[in-house]
């Protein structure tokens, strides 16, 4: 069995993919891999530096792969893993090795029912993106996310990769222009029928003023106008600023990523 029939079969199994992004990405270009355990059970991945991502196919659950999987990896010295959905098996084999919460993504949704309104910010633009915006954008997605341990990590590299996705729409990524400088930027996606809040990013010196607010219904308002209804984001659970934008926008909890750590 390959490893895309076992993601294909716990996808449909689970109603979530039990991959991020990066690590889907990484799939088809075959790695880097610091972890790369497969078998006809289970499977078990991980990029440099980034937490340890684990599947059981559906058919092979609950006799023991999971466990045996968890265990080599924590022996050898693995310390977090993701548990995409919060799935009730995954939360119950977490607590049986004495793991910890550290972290929690979740997955707001918001439901379109009129077309979103766009504040315009005292002396900004908001337009679409040209290619000499690139290295903008990457730099303020750098200083934006700083302490983010995923997306702050983003290159030059990594977002040219990400523009060559399937699901990629020059039309859906917006950046916010002032005194001629760029000062942030909403990259939207739509996979599946669902649009998506993929990134929001505003440069710190920028912050005030509502421009993540304008940034965040330009974006919204674009896939209404594609004729998208659902549309969902990520965002940390600890981000109360984030929290509350998205809130005041309508966006509610749908689900939730949970990163387990060994004590």
């Amino acid at each position: 069995m390959s490893i895309e029939d076992l993601v294909a079969a716990a996808t449909a199994e689970d109603g979530v993919a039990p991959f991020n992004e990066a690590t889907t990405i990484a799939l088809a270009g075959g790695g880097p891999w610091r972890v790369r355990e497969m078998s006809e059970d289970a499977a078990a991945l991980a990029l440099a530096g980034a937490p340890v991502e684990l599947v059981v196919h559906p058919q092979r659950r609950r006799r023991g792969h999971g466990g045996a999987l968890l265990d080599r990896l924590i022996a050898s010295g693995e310390r977090r893993f993701w548990s995409h959905g919060d799935l009730a098996a995954a939360r119950a084999l977490a607590v049986s090795r004495d793991l910890v919460a550290t972290r929690t993504l979740l997955v707001l949704r918001l439901d379109l029912d009129v077309p979103p309104d766009v504040p315009q910010p005292e002396g900004v633009t908001l337009r679409a993106f040209e290619e000499r915006d690139a290295d903008a954008i990457v730099a303020i997605n750098g200083r934006a996310f700083a302490s983010h341990p995923e997306q702050g990590a983003m290159d030059r590299a990594d977002f040219d990769q990400r523009r060559a996705q399937e699901w990629f729409d020059p039309a859906g990524l917006f950046v916010a222009e002032r005194d001629g400088e760029v000062v942030g930027f909403h990259w939207t996606k739509v996979e599946d029928g669902i649009g998506e809040v993929y990134v929001v990013g505003v440069d710190p010196e920028a912050h005030g003023g509502g421009l993540g607010t304008a940034l965040t219904a330009r974006g919204l308002r674009h896939l209404w106008d594609e004729g998208l209804r659902i549309v969902d984001l990520y965002v940390e659970g600890d981000n109360l600023p984030a929290l509350a934008v998205y809130r005041r926008l309508g966006f509610r909890e749908h689900a939730r990523d949970v990163l387990w750590s060994v004590a």
